[in-house]
């Protein structure tokens, strides 16, 4: 599994949102140069956690990007998932591959079930309140 540059600026978006105030609009701008990240780039990301109701967007002056939600709602595995898609360490282990023609005899599948359940715990017990004071 290998985290792709879209899940990790999700998740530094998520982080900067939190660390300011709850009712504050973040302009895309000011995320961006803050983050380092393109705006086009973020643009799409933003698109992805406001559908999905991680985040309130205002369009207009005095708009931008929060939070909807204390940060301790939010999971790092939420934010992942959602981005990512899968964090599946193999494919035959995602959610709707088609199942592999060894399924039924393979001695290794057990193995890679267990690691996704490793991997999807660690990542849902991490929450964004959890980021911002290094409690990981």
């Amino acid at each position: 599994m290998i985290v792709s540059t879209k899940g990790r600026y999700a998740l530094r978006v998520m982080v900067n949102l939190a660390r300011r105030p709850a009712e504050e609009f973040v302009p895309l701008k000011e995320i961006a140069e803050a983050e380092n990240i393109s705006q086009k780039y973020l643009e799409a990301i933003m698109s992805v956690l406001s559908k999905a109701g991680f985040v309130d967007a205002v369009q207009g002056k005095g708009g931008g990007y929060r939070l909807n939600r204390p940060a301790c709602a939010y999971t790092v595995g939420s934010i992942l998932n959602l981005t990512e898609g899968s964090l599946a360490a193999v494919s035959c282990t995602t959610q709707g591959s088609s199942a592999c023609s060894r399924s039924t005899c393979c001695d290794t599948l057990p193995m890679w079930q267990k690691l996704d359940r490793l991997i999807q715990d660690f990542f849902d017990g991490i929450t964004l309140e959890d980021l911002l004071s290094d409690n990981v």
